[in-house]
């Protein structure tokens, strides 16, 4: 089983103490900022996803390859995105989608999103994470669940995502019990919504729970104003930009956040 420090030419390690993992910006024509600020030096990265078009898109993007580049450059380990649709995509095309994501973007690892909790589906995320770390030996995986999967899930993932979702949810959730045999950097938190005065409140929850690598921000998903959506409306991801507090973020998590 890996740990948080890659052993990959060209990807610099990090230490056990917080730091960010970004989820996934949206495209670099779109958040050329967003992209930029990742390189500044001092940054907390554990790791980027790189999300071209729900998942490595269908030919090599210039500009998310340049993006991805600059990053490895700078020692930031840059993770593709699969899209597991929580079991319902076959194994071949999230296979498919891994082997776009090395051969054309030369990802050191991959974040497998949307992915199975329960103890049924086991048997094909871990015949998938078997499989990656075939393709890619020393591949740092993360099963994106976005909630606490079943234990047995840990043997599988260098890290799990153990909450994505609203601040007004996080801010009173608990951690399971088993998660207390793993070490910090084993998981994951992603909170959006979370406003600017509370900052240090849900620094203090991810310590308390246990979690190493976290992504907060104070962008929302906007509550849909029609009930019947036309087929092409998306709503906004609240990943896809920067927080307001990015640099507040930065500074907090970079020299450690007093109890």
């Amino acid at each position: 089983m890996m740990n948080l420090t890659s052993t990959n030419s060209g990807t610099a390690g990090t230490d056990v103490r917080t730091g960010l993992g970004i989820p996934g910006f949206a495209h670099p024509l779109l958040a050329p900022t967003e992209w930029s600020r990742l390189t500044c030096p001092g940054t907390p990265l554990h790791w980027v996803v790189l999300n071209v078009a729900d998942g490595p898109g269908v030919q090599p993007d210039p500009d998310c390859l340049a993006a991805a580049g600059r990053l490895r450059n700078a020692g930031v380990r840059v993770l593709g995105h699969l899209d597991t649709a929580y079991g319902l995509r076959g194994f071949g095309e999230v296979i498919s989608d891994a082997h776009r994501f090395l051969d054309w973007y030369q990802v050191d690892g991959f974040l497998l999103n949307r992915c199975p909790a329960d103890l049924p589906a086991l048997p094909e995320v871990r015949r998938t994470a078997a499989t990656l770390r075939v393709l890619h030996e020393t591949a740092h995986i993360v099963l994106g669940h976005g909630t606490h999967p079943h234990p047995a899930y840990a043997e599988h993932g260098d890290q799990l995502v153990t909450f994505s979702g609203a601040w007004s949810d996080y801010r009173w959730s608990q951690v399971a019990e088993w998660t207390a045999d793993h070490p910090p950097e084993r998981f994951c938190h992603f909170v959006h919504g979370v406003p600017r005065p509370h900052l240090d409140e849900a620094l203090r929850i991810a310590r308390w729970q246990g979690a190493a690598t976290i992504y907060f921000t104070d962008q929302t998903t906007p509550t849909p104003t029609t009930t019947h959506p036309t087929p092409t409306t998306h709503p906004t991801d609240p990943w896809e930009s920067m927080p307001g507090y990015w640099d507040d973020i930065v500074s907090r998590i970079g020299t450690g956040v007093s109890e």
